[in-house]
């Protein structure tokens, strides 16, 4: 049965504008449906080399100093980077994982990566690339890579399967950023709990912030530990490991507005520490006094070391429903992130895009540092529709990751 929970998680992703926003920042199970496309699967997009103009934070440097900042970048993009021919065929086959967003990837003992996923599409697939209306449709998985063998984990059985973390009883969770603690034991993922207020299909919002903690042996759900929740700031963006902390990066969703902000706790359990927040001057241990980074960032995203410095990646969401892809540097993991570069501009995207279809849409953009080349960043993001109800069971390619290679250099030119 269809429904739309998938195309609410979308909307919450990637709106800018509020009403818009309420709808697409939250894909609805019926909304997040894939659709596959074999032909682009196919297509081989030429490299692009981009340098983009500056945001309005990028003025905004303040005393930073290192090289990160002081360098101006250029990017070159291949689309198409591996693993995503390995999704594809594994989608295409019907027998497991066959489309999903959020893609958080978490390197595992024994050799194996983690690949985190929230609204969830199962197998079969028909011959002709369509979905049977009837597919399973979860709200949070995984999907396992040892080498070139993927295997699909949900919960429930084989004949009747459910989300890892099953849904309460108004409501469902989707799984943000992830990482491993107790020397790889446990591997932790931010869970966010969405909650219905009513019968109408955007009678939805987003409740509170826990960390579902799983058996990394096993995948096997231990606990759900609740989260720092007070601040309407959703603590899911991105999870990095610095100097003995973790620093926790959420977005204040306002719909029209996203902004960034930035938590940290010692060592590499998010429940076994108290929770500190940025204020913009120094760290507070009330969450309400945490100060906004920067404006105009995806809902997931991600914050890595780059040189001396950081790097932020993220879709822009100053622009409704773009199809830019792009970085901010800082000195340090709280910012400011300054000096805008495009990164990549998602050909699927919109009536002119690979699809030529309107609904289509982008979002959710960040990189998978473990997977990182010397200078080449692995990016991925997402796929869906506005029609999803339509367009995710007429086509399986659709609401599938894409991966792209993206090469920083200094521009020489500049």
């Amino acid at each position: 049965m269809k429904d739309n929970k998938s195309h609410r998680r979308w909307i919450a992703a990637v709106t800018t504008v509020t009403a818009v926003a309420a709808a697409a920042t939250s894909l609805s199970p019926a909304a997040a449906e894939p659709v596959p496309s074999p032909v682009i699967g196919a297509l081989r997009a030429p490299a692009t080399t981009t340098t983009g103009p500056p945001h309005a934070f990028a003025a905004q440097t303040g005393t930073q100093n290192c090289a990160t900042v002081r360098t101006t970048w250029k990017a070159t993009a291949r689309p198409h980077a591996a693993p995503e021919a390995l999704f594809n065929a594994y989608s295409d086959t019907g027998k497991g994982w066959t489309g999903a967003d959020s893609t958080y990837s978490v390197r595992l003992p024994g050799g194996r990566t983690a690949w985190i996923f929230s609204d969830t599409f199962l197998g079969p697939v028909n011959p002709d690339g369509s979905r049977p209306t009837t597919t399973p449709f979860i709200n949070n998985s995984f999907m396992v890579q040892r080498g070139k063998t993927l295997k699909t984990v949900t919960g429930g059985t084989a004949a009747d399967p459910t989300a890892l973390v099953p849904p309460p009883a108004n409501g469902w969770y989707w799984f943000g950023a992830a990482g491993t603690s107790k020397a790889g034991r446990n591997l932790d993922v931010v869970a966010l709990r969405f909650e219905r207020t009513g019968p109408g299909q955007w009678d939805w919002h987003w409740a509170s912030n826990s960390l579902a903690r799983f058996d990394s042996k096993t995948l096997k759900l231990q606990k759900l530990i609740p989260l720092p929740s007070a601040a309407n700031i959703q603590w899911s963006g991105w999870l990095l490991r610095e100097g003995g902390y973790t620093y926790v990066y959420g977005v204040e969703d306002l719909g029209a507005s996203k902004y960034e902000h930035v938590a940290r706790v010692r060592g590499d359990d998010l429940a076994a520490a108290p929770w500190q927040y940025w204020t913009g001057s120094g760290w507070s241990a009330d969450e309400s006094a945490s100060a906004r980074v920067l404006e105009g960032v995806a809902n997931e995203h991600s914050v890595t070391r780059w040189g001396d410095g950081y790097l932020l990646v993220t879709h822009d969401t100053t622009e409704l429903f773009s199809d830019r892809v792009v970085g901010y540097f800082s000195c340090s993991p709280t910012g400011p992130f300054v000096n805008q570069v495009e990164l990549y501009r998602t050909p699927e995207t919109g009536a002119t895009g690979s699809y030529g279809d309107a609904d289509i849409i982008t979002y959710n953009s960040h990189e998978h540092p473990d997977l990182r080349r010397g200078n080449t960043l692995l990016v991925s993001y997402n796929v869906n529709s506005l029609d999803s109800n339509n367009d995710l069971y007429a086509d399986v390619s659709i609401y599938r990751p894409r991966f792209v290679g993206v090469s920083l250099t200094r521009d020489s030119g500049r």
